[in-house]
C-alpha cells in the first residue's frame, strides 16, 4: 500500500510507521508513504544515517525514488480524514473494529464470508450485536508494542492520564518501545505523570503484546490495548479478550474503566 494525501504529508515520521506498520492487516506485504522533508529531518543526524555531504546525496537518491505525480495504480481508495472517529476493535482480529461512536455490526451488514468469524468474535468477545462499542469495561490497560509506543504516543497517553486517576477497577502498565524511547520519556518526566495517575511504569520490552513473563491477561479479562493484534490466546489467556485502540484511547480507558471517546476527555480539560 501507498498511503498519500494531505493527512499523510501532515503525519510525523512515527505516526507513518504505525501506519505502514498495519499495512499487512489489509492484506499487503508492505506499506509506503513518499521520501519527503519529514523523513529528511527525521533521519538527519541519527547514528545509522549518512553524514555530511554522504547524507545530502542519500537525500537526492531517496528522492528519486518518490512516485511520479502521473503514476497509475492498480486501486485507489479515498478517505475523509476529518470523518474518521478513533477506531476500536470489538472482535478477534484488526479488522473487526468500529469508530468509538459507532455500534458492532450485525452478520447482515457483513460479507457472507465473513459471517463464520463474525459470530466467532462475538461469541468470544460476549457482545451483541449492534450494541455500542463504547461503554464496554476494561479491567487491564497495556500501552506498549512497537506499533504504539515510541515518544510521541506516550507524550499522548500522558496528557489523558495527567491529573486523572486510573480506574480502581482497572490494572493498568506503559511500557516504552525501546530503551531510547524509555531515556527519552524520563528525561520528560512521563514516568512520573503515569505513576501518579496509577499506571505501572516498566522497562522497554514486549510485554502484554504478546503475553511475555507474567505480562497476561487472567482468565476473561478484557484488555485495552495499543498493540497490533487482537488474535485469540495472543495476551497470554485463551479465554482474555483484547480491543485494539491508540495510546490516548487506551489511557482514556485506563481512567474511566470502560471505552470512551478520549475526544470528551481532551475537549473537557480533565
Amino acid at each position: 500500500y501507498e498511503y498519500a494525501g494531505p493527512v499523510i504529508e501532515r503525519m510525523t515520521m512515527e505516526e507513518r510507521l504505525t501506519l505502514c506498520n498495519m499495512s499487512i492487516e489489509g492484506g499487503a506485504r508492505f506499506g509506503y508513504v513518499n521520501p519527503d522533508q519529514v523523513t529528511f529531518d527525521y533521519l538527519r543526524g541519527r547514528p545509522y544515517a549518512p553524514q555530511g555531504a554522504a547524507f545530502d546525496r542519500a537525500v537526492t537518491w531517496w528522492k528519486s525514488m518518490a512516485s511520479d505525480p502521473d503514476a497509475s495504480y492498480e486501486d485507489v481508495k479515498r478517505l475523509d480524514g476529518a470523518a474518521i472517529a478513533p477506531m476500536v476493535t470489538w472482535g478477534i482480529n484488526p479488522g473487526q473494529s468500529v469508530g468509538v461512536d459507532e455500534r458492532i455490526p450485525t452478520a447482515e451488514s457483513v460479507p457472507e464470508q465473513e459471517r463464520p468469524t463474525h459470530r466467532e468474535a462475538l461469541a468470544h468477545m460476549g457482545f451483541e450485536a449492534g450494541q455500542p462499542i463504547a461503554g464496554a469495561k476494561i479491567d487491564v490497560v497495556f500501552i506498549g508494542s512497537c506499533t504504539n509506543s515510541r515518544l510521541s504516543d506516550l507524550q499522548v497517553a500522558a496528557q489523558v492520564a495527567k491529573g486523572n486517576r486510573v480506574a480502581k477497577s482497572v490494572r493498568a502498565i506503559v511500557v516504552p518501545g525501546s530503551q531510547q524511547v524509555s531515556k527519552a520519556a524520563e528525561a520528560e518526566g512521563l514516568p512520573e505523570i503515569f505513576r501518579a495517575a496509577g499506571f505501572e511504569w516498566r522497562k522497554a520490552g514486549c510485554s502484554m503484546c504478546l503475553g511475555m513473563n507474567d505480562d497476561k491477561l487472567r482468565g476473561r479479562e478484557m484488555s485495552a490495548s495499543t498493540s497490533n493484534r487482537n488474535f485469540i490466546g495472543r495476551q497470554g489467556s485463551p479465554t482474555g479478550r483484547t480491543l485494539l485502540m491508540s495510546p490516548a484511547m487506551a489511557a482514556a480507558a485506563a481512567v474511566t474503566g470502560a471505552v470512551t471517546d478520549v475526544r470528551q476527555i481532551l475537549a473537557s480539560g480533565r
